[in-house]
């Protein structure tokens, strides 16, 4: 592939078709995983906990800025931190009514939408709008697929070695499950 070639590709799409991958991957993780380990009682963090914290940031950081942001309409706060809250009393918010599989399925498929809403109306190249991530909007975006995946990441190493379930890896926008 030649050098203009490369700059001929919409960058937007490519984008979209790798958050589409990671959300299928997602997707798998919360289908697949068994009832006893969605929310262990006594855990901080449970299953959930961990695929809602991963989706509430895809969807914060396709927002325009921190503050223009309109995330889901289900989000529960503070259900977000996987920790301590940045500001005080920094304390990790309780999490008190766990989301279903259907209500973390129902938040994936609102950002499989808003991927393809969103991202062809964003400049790339604007700043990121997050005073923390000092960084353009491209370069958020990367950041954004690889925070989601490295959850996926932790969840698929516990199905595999807590049930001996798999993942299957999805390379670009394919839909899950496979056909």
């Amino acid at each position: 592939m030649t050098r203009e070639r490369v700059f001929e590709m919409d960058v937007s799409k490519t984008v979209a078709s790798q958050f589409h991958a990671a959300l299928s991957m997602m997707e798998q993780t919360v289908s697949l995983c068994p009832d006893k380990l969605w929310n262990v009682p006594g855990q901080d963090n449970p299953f959930w906990r961990v695929a809602f914290h991963a989706l509430f940031y895809v969807d914060l950081y396709l927002q325009p800025s921190d503050e223009e942001a309109a995330v889901w309409e289900n989000a529960r706060d503070g259900y977000q931190f996987l920790g301590p809250m940045p500001w005080p009393p920094h304390e990790q918010p309780a999490a008190e009514q766990p989301y279903s599989r259907d209500e973390i399925r129902a938040y994936i498929d609102y950002l499989r939408s808003f991927v393809d809403r969103t991202l062809p109306t964003v400049d790339l190249s604007d700043p990121s709008g997050f005073s923390w991530l000092p960084f353009d909007k491209l370069e958020l975006q990367i950041y954004n697929i690889r925070h989601l995946q490295q959850h996926v990441g932790d969840l698929s190493t516990l199905l595999l070695t807590q049930e001996g379930i798999e993942i299957n890896w999805i390379g670009m926008g394919e839909g899950w499950p496979a056909e």
